[in-house]
């Protein structure tokens, strides 16, 4: 077996099997010892707009992941990048050409580092300048670190050229790989406990039942359904070039996050309103649309 099979193997035992894992663990363990929660009405606003920020905030960071790979690209003498809604191009050649192929990866990583100490220090008032926050510090992380796991795997990726023109090793790059599935896991957990601090009643996450089902509702379910939403930024490309990225960046850490709910107490809740408004979510993500498929996707060159 292959460095690149062992490093697939590993991703999909850390993105998949180690959530199960360990929800199986507060299911059947501790959490199914405490006494059973108080059923809560489904707030289907909650759900909707978390899904509509998802959504949102993936776009946005993916933006900021592209134009730090043209930036660089546009400063270096002989070398003419383009700009578009799901990719970048370049004409001509420069040195540090492959290099510059890992400053997007860079650029997000930073832009989830900020945002992850932004939401641990529960910056923002309103519940949508809060779960936009947590959202882009969560695509931040792990558009980065699932690039290195990809970049390990795929040469011909972003990070992947980054790497050869390092020239780092078949075990260097494991070795990366390895590191970024260990910080994945570790931003699961961390992002937990700023999504339960969003309950607005300390029953809602009082209990391992009752935090599990709070983050269904307000993570879980919206992240996945908000991939559906993030295809048509991504469109006219090839299917998997349109639906695989987000899917990816969503099974990377959401399960962690959801698995992790149970375990996570001591949560002060019920500070701050949960209600929100769908407007400034939905005209936000509308606009971001309309900038995608008519600004970028013709091509901005640099």
């Amino acid at each position: 077996m292959g460095h690149e099979e062992a490093i697939a193997i590993l991703f999909v035992a850390v993105a998949i099997g180690g959530p199960l894992t360990f929800g199986l663990a507060g299911l059947f363990g501790r959490g199914a010892a405490a006494a059973p929660p108080r059923r809560w009405p489904w707030d289907w606003q909650v759900s909707l707009r978390s899904s509509l920020l998802y959504a949102l905030t993936f776009n946005i960071v993916f933006f900021i992941q592209e134009l730090f790979l043209v930036v660089p690209k546009a400063l270096a003498p002989g070398i003419h990048p383009v700009l578009y809604h799901n990719n970048h191009a370049w004409e001509g050649d420069h040195p540090l050409a492959s290099l510059f192929q890992g400053t997007g990866a860079v650029a997000t990583l930073l832009t989830g580092l900020l945002f992850a100490v932004l939401a641990r220090a529960g910056a923002g008032q309103s519940s949508n300048t809060r779960l936009f926050i947590v959202w882009m510090a969560y695509h931040g992380l792990f558009m980065a670190l699932t690039q290195v796991v990809i970049g390990a795997i795929l040469p011909a990726n972003d990070v992947g050229m980054a790497m050869d023109y390092l020239q780092m090793s078949p075990a260097a790059k494991a070795a990366a790989a390895l590191v970024a599935l260990v910080a994945m896991i570790a931003a699961g957990l961390a992002l937990t406990r700023p999504l339960l601090a969003l309950a607005d009643d300390a029953g809602r996450i009082a209990a391992p039942g009752a935090r599990s089902g709070f983050m269904l509702r307000i993570a879980t379910l919206p992240a996945l359904a908000a991939i559906l939403l993030i295809v048509p930024f991504r469109m006219p490309r090839e299917a998997i070039e349109v639906v695989l990225p987000p899917l990816i960046v969503t099974v990377a850490g959401i399960g962690w996050i959801q698995a992790n709910a149970w375990r996570t107490a001591g949560i002060a809740a019920g500070a701050r309103s949960l209600a929100g408004s769908l407007v400034g979510p939905l005209v936000s993500l509308m606009i971001l649309l309309l900038v995608f498929q008519f600004v970028l996707r013709p091509g901005i060159a640099f």
